[in-house]
């Protein structure tokens, strides 16, 4: 919903909907009264908004085979939302875009008519908190809770890596002050090496022909044994990779012999449970939708026999209709009382309340068989991602043993090169260039353990420059631990802060509301937040119960604790539309839902209708009241009024 929509001016559309055949209604802000007699379509009217809404408590007309609601809201250039209704087969299907995609919260508390479920759940003293809790998914907040839990654990574990990094700081950096002081004296020696070899060739006389020689052989020897150093540290390097890669396979096939054979290959009974769930939610929403058929067809017949009607078309008084308590079936043509046919009703809608309530729990069963096969279906990917990996890493280990074999090969060629070119050497020496050899061998030696310390310094710098970057990550892993703290708390006590929310907003307004009716000797109506142990199956469980307490005062001014059983009519009519607006703010409907709904006031008197009826419209934005004329007249003359629909 664009809630920017909100405090602008609505139009309501409708065709073959209720006892409707076709009617429009445009809405100011604030309180309409819809006032007339029974059997005028004010029900079949506040259905129609229901239905615009996204309610399912409504229907297609009787007679019709198509219907449609529209509501537009903000005017000709506003927002619409269409609800249409179509009869196939004898069966109604629902389409369009209504205006909320859940209308839950709206059913409960905003759409307050007779069969609303909060009103007659209070008057029944059935169960207050589960029908405040039954909009948040506990189920949900508690898989969030696992799943920051799991992140916040992950971020210790990296917290505690980073920790561990930080010991190996400054270990490096000695390593690394070490290595940069051993180059500078490994520096200075072979420089000290090369000043001596110059110097011991300007002593020579003899010819140069056999030194050239000579220095060309020792150059070649120095390569030789630069490449075979090369050599050496490549089969280093492969014989780690392949010592890694093993580790790594037999991690993979571990995790492998870990998962079924064949995660999908024994659970094919699981599409046929998900398809069967389907089929028996598709049977039990057609149902659904012939019972409450057949509920809106009795209630527009209960409103065109009102008992007025039949007295008058039979000659009789008004006040005789007043007094008269029976109707003509239209079913079977006899009399009975209006008593039996709304039992019949009250009946009807407990068995499509208890359809709805089967068909909640198989799509939570259909939800739950739904995650079930995605796991299966993950094991199976992932069996297969392992069988790649597992391929993949025995094609590189082929790859890197036949490198291996040819380094060696090669080792084995230079090592051979090394032996010739120090026989060849050993020949060309003589006397004279006894020192000189040793000189450049010494020499040789150094530039070989000077590239082998720097090579090692490089190292170590990279290392710090890995540590140091991800030690950079810390004081960002330190806030979303925080954030994930917070937010942790938050939902770990949501719960419990709606329940609280709920009891103090029921008690604050039932007390103003109470002060305002001002019924006699009812002193106080309140909710008591209250841990009880109860039994469910065979165990005893600790639950959180909303208990009602009613207070009253005797004429001598003592004050007794009452039940709700004692309570009149109108009195539980009031507590039960105290709850349903506890429920509306709480939840924050007004936030989504512009229209609240009420419909079968006339348990209480005018006067209070009245005050009650200002008292919610502070709190929504279009408040649709059917009321009789008698008691529309207690209301302020600007409010609008609807009469005719």
């Amino acid at each position: 919903m664009d809630t920017e929509l909100l405090g602008r001016t609505a139009r309501i559309e409708v065709r073959n909907v209720g006892g409707i055949d076709e009617t429009a209604v445009e809405f100011d802000p604030g309180i309409t009264v819809l006032t007339g007699r029974n059997a005028t379509n004010r029900t079949s009217l506040l259905r129609s908004i229901m239905a615009v809404m996204g309610s399912d408590d409504a229907s297609l007309k009787a007679d019709a085979d198509d219907g449609r609601v529209e509501l537009t809201v903000g005017g000709d250039a506003g927002e619409r939302y269409v609800r249409t209704f179509t009869r196939t087969n004898g069966a109604v299907s629902t389409g369009g875009e209504p205006f909320l995609d859940d209308p839950e919260l709206a059913d409960l508390f905003a759409f307050l008519l007779e069969s609303n479920e909060v009103r007659r759940s209070v008057a029944r003293s059935e169960d207050l908190r589960e029908l405040i809790m039954r909009p948040i998914d506990t189920d949900a907040i508690r898989a969030e809770i696992r799943e920051l839990e799991r992140e916040k654990s992950r971020i210790d574990d990296d917290l505690s890596a980073l920790d561990d990094l930080k010991g190996d700081l400054p270990q490096l950096e000695r390593e690394r002050n070490r290595l940069e002081t051993d180059i500078e004296e490994k520096r200075a020696e072979l420089a000290a090496k090369e000043d001596e070899i110059e110097t011991l060739d300007a002593d020579l006389d003899e010819t140069r022909a056999e030194q050239r020689e000579l220095e060309s052989r020792l150059d070649d020897l120095r390569e030789k044994r630069s490449e075979l150093e090369r050599v050496r540290s490549d089969i280093d390097l492969q014989q780690d990779s392949i010592e890694s890669l093993t580790a790594e396979r037999r991690e993979l096939e571990a995790e492998r012999d870990d998962l079924p054979d064949a995660p999908m290959g024994d659970h094919a009974d699981i599409d046929e449970e998900i398809e069967r769930l389907r089929e028996r939610i598709e049977t039990l929403e057609r149902e659904v939708s012939d019972l409450q058929d057949v509920i809106q067809f009795n209630e527009n017949q209960l409103d065109e026999t009102g008992s007025v009607t039949a007295h008058l078309d039979e000659g009789g008084t008004p006040t005789d209709a007043l007094v008269d308590e029976t109707v003509a079936c239209w079913t079977c043509g006899s009399t009975v009382e209006t008593e039996r046919i709304t039992s019949t009703l009250d009946q009807l809608r407990d068995v499509r309340r208890e359809k709805l309530e089967t068909t909640r729990t198989l799509e939570s069963e259909l939800s739950q068989l739904k995650e079930e096969q995605r796991k299966y279906q993950k094991q199976q990917q992932r069996k297969e991602s392992l069988d790649r990996q597992l391929d993949d890493i025995a094609v590189e280990l082929e790859d890197r043993e036949t490198q291996l074999d040819s380094l060696r090969e090669e080792r084995e060629r230079l090592n051979a090169d090394v032996e010739e070119l120090e026989s060849e050497i050993e020949t060309l020496e003589s006397d004279d260039f006894d020192g000189i050899l040793d000189l450049h061998k010494e020499a040789n030696q150094l530039e070989f353990e000077l590239g082998r310390l720097e090579s090692d310094l490089d190292d170590v710098i990279e290392r710090i420059g890995d540590v140091e970057e991800r030690l950079a990550e810390e004081d960002q892993l330190r806030s979303q631990r925080e954030e994930i703290d917070t937010e942790l708390r938050n939902l770990r006590t949501r719960i419990d802060r709606i329940e609280a929310n709920a009891v103090e907003q029921f008690n604050d307004h039932m007390g103003s509301v109470l002060d305002i009716l001002g019924y006699d000797n009812l002193e106080r109506i309140w909710i008591e937040r209250v841990e009880r142990t109860v039994q469910e199956g065979r165990r005893n469980v600790q639950k959180t119960l909303f208990e009602l307490h009613i207070v009253r005062s005797t004429d001598s001014g003592a004050t007794f604790e009452d039940t709700i059983d004692h309570l009149s009519e109108s009195e539980r009519e009031v507590t039960g539309l105290v709850f349903a607006l506890a429920g509306y703010l709480v939840h924050d409907v007004h936030e989504t839902v512009p229209f609240v709904l009420l419909d079968s006031l006339e348990a209480i008197d005018s006067e209070r209708i009245a005050a009650l009826t200002e008292y919610v419209a502070e709190y929504a934005e279009f408040l649709v009241v059917a009321l009789l004329p008698e008691d529309a007249q207690a209301l302020d003359d600007t409010h609008t009024r609807v009469t005719e629909i």
